[in-house]
């Protein structure tokens, strides 16, 4: 969700759910080249980060900003929210899982009734109730929609989505003039998961066999 025929004053980076290395044992190697292709001057890292040198790495490229997740045992100094203001937007950066007995809740909800966005929109709008963005993570659910008069946008998860079918993602969110924005997802491609690491997708050129010569 790009404003069409404006350029972006700022790029931030969004990524959530890397879970580096409980799920996989590294960052996806396309995050990185991808954030600094879009020239990204802030990322911002929704939870589940799980260990403290994805943020180091993550710093190599520019100022991060991260919550606390659910699995962040060993990142406890990690808020589980923050505020933050870019060019004159307020952003909300949490996981979502709340505290325990909802984290236990959603769960549970989860399990028997599968997923579904709108248990989580009320903890998303109310929490801190100033922003005009929203970043979470948690559910490993893509999601940009607006509720409120707020965007709400989770970038699915880094490490491996929901869907098998599908790619894992990150994003990113455009600052314009005038406090204007807009995201954007960012499909992470080029390689699979499998037992906990990342491996090239093989890619083939089309075999195109010589004309027949004719006497």
């Amino acid at each position: 969700m790009r404003l069409a025929g404006q350029s972006p004053l700022l790029t931030i980076g969004v990524l959530a759910d890397t879970h580096v290395p409980d799920r996989m044992r590294e960052l996806h190697p396309q995050v990185m080249p991808l954030f600094r292709a879009a020239g990204v001057s802030h990322i911002l890292h929704a939870g589940d980060v799980c260990h403290p040198d994805v943020i180091t790495a993550l710093e190599s490229i520019a100022p991060v900003s991260a919550v606390r997740g659910n699995r962040d045992w060993l990142l406890p100094h990690l808020p589980l929210a923050q505020m933050l203001e870019f060019g004159g937007v307020n952003v909300a950066l949490m996981h979502g899982h709340g505290n325990f007995r909802r984290y236990l809740r959603d769960k549970l909800t989860f399990i028997f009734r599968r997923y579904n966005v709108l248990s989580y929109l009320k903890l998303l709008t109310t929490s801190l109730p100033a922003a005009q963005v929203v970043i979470y993570g948690h559910t490993h659910h893509p999601e940009l929609l607006w509720q409120g008069g707020k965007l709400l946008f989770n970038p699915g998860s880094a490490s491996h989505g929901i869907f098998p079918h599908r790619p894992p993602m990150m994003g990113l969110l455009h600052i314009y003039a005038h406090c204007q924005f807009g995201a954007e997802f960012v499909m992470l491609e080029g390689y699979r998961a499998k037992r906990r690491s990342w491996l090239p997708v093989p890619t083939y050129s089309p075999i195109i066999a010589p004309a027949e010569k004719k006497d």
